[in-house]
């Protein structure tokens, strides 16, 4: 099949298989799998124009609901943390959008720039990890509760939430989550969204997108109370981002800004039943394997983009 924005010819099929393999995993992190499909597209498919950041936005809008919907069911959304992040992370994509098809328009350059940042993530989160693992400090204890009552929480068909707002103002915010206690700066995660937002505009990825290592890795959140968060900041953003692109595309003329409809809404069907079965089954994945998977998904990605520039 043909798809005209895009330029490309794919099977029909293709898309929503791969989406939902890729949103099954990374879902579970906080991510909507359209951090792996960008490079997917450009890669694989050969869509390199900068539209396919907004069709990759689109692929959250539709995909990324289902996720959300479980997490809430769960009682796993904090909410004011979510609203922090939708209102720090909107004017980025703005910027970010504008950033990429006016600076950053070739393909190489832009996902260099993402590179370094990706690449400085992982590897924090990495060092954290590597680090905790070398000490006891009873974090392992917590983790175990965790699992233990997410399993009555299964037997039984509780109603009852895991996690409570306990302070929320201008200055920070407070939460627990299985009876431990949380406490994060509202001006902190607001600029840290800010500049997500900026590089997740850029890059077509939501504004939440990446925002979850950031949260597990500079203000120790769990990665279980996290992923909601990021999920529902990368959906409101996406909307945003999306509707920006598909406004500004009568002033560049020369390039392909719009999303490409059809493909976009394939790879969100195929994202939606993953992400739905990826928050599902994140309850009985322990929480280390996930910031693996987050640190391996940064740190391949990164060197991949690296790769393709300089080779």
């Amino acid at each position: 099949m043909y798809f005209s924005t895009a330029g490309i010819e794919t099977a029909i099929w293709v898309p929503p298989l791969v989406a939902f393999v890729v949103s099954f995993f990374t879902s579970m992190g906080g991510i909507s799998g359209a951090f792996l499909l960008l490079p997917f597209q450009m890669s694989v498919l050969g869509y390199t124009h900068p539209s396919v950041s907004a069709t990759n936005q689109l692929f959250n809008i539709v995909a990324i609901p289902s996720g959300v919907y479980r997490y809430w069911q769960e009682g796993r959304m904090v909410w004011p943390l979510t609203w922090i992040v939708i209102l720090g992370t909107l004017p980025g994509v703005f910027i970010g959008a504008i950033v990429r098809v006016t600076w950053l328009p070739d393909p190489g350059l832009f996902k260099l720039f993402a590179a370094g940042v990706l690449l400085y993530i992982g590897i924090k989160l990495m060092r954290d990890m590597l680090k905790q693992s070398s000490r006891n400090n009873g974090k392992g204890d917590s983790e175990k509760r965790f699992q233990t009552l997410m399993k009555t929480w299964r037997s039984n068909g509780t109603t009852a939430r895991p996690s409570t707002v306990t302070e929320f103002n201008l200055r920070r915010l407070g939460f627990t989550f299985y009876g431990e206690s949380y406490e994060v700066s509202f001006p902190g995660i607001f600029f840290l969204s800010f500049i997500v937002g900026i590089v997740g505009g850029i890059y077509g990825i939501g504004g939440g997108s990446i925002i979850a290592p950031f949260f597990v890795t500079f203000f120790g959140l769990p990665v279980y109370i996290v992923a909601g968060a990021a999920l529902m900041g990368t959906f409101v953003t996406s909307i945003a981002g999306v509707a920006f692109y598909q406004v500004i595309a009568p002033f560049y003329p020369h390039l392909s800004v719009a999303p490409d409809w059809l493909l976009g809404i394939l790879f969100g069907v195929g994202g939606m039943a993953g992400m739905y079965l990826g928050a599902r089954c994140q309850k009985f994945i322990p929480a280390n394997a996930i910031k693996w998977m987050l640190t391996g998904i940064m740190i391949l990605t990164a060197a991949k983009y690296v790769l393709e520039f300089f080779g």
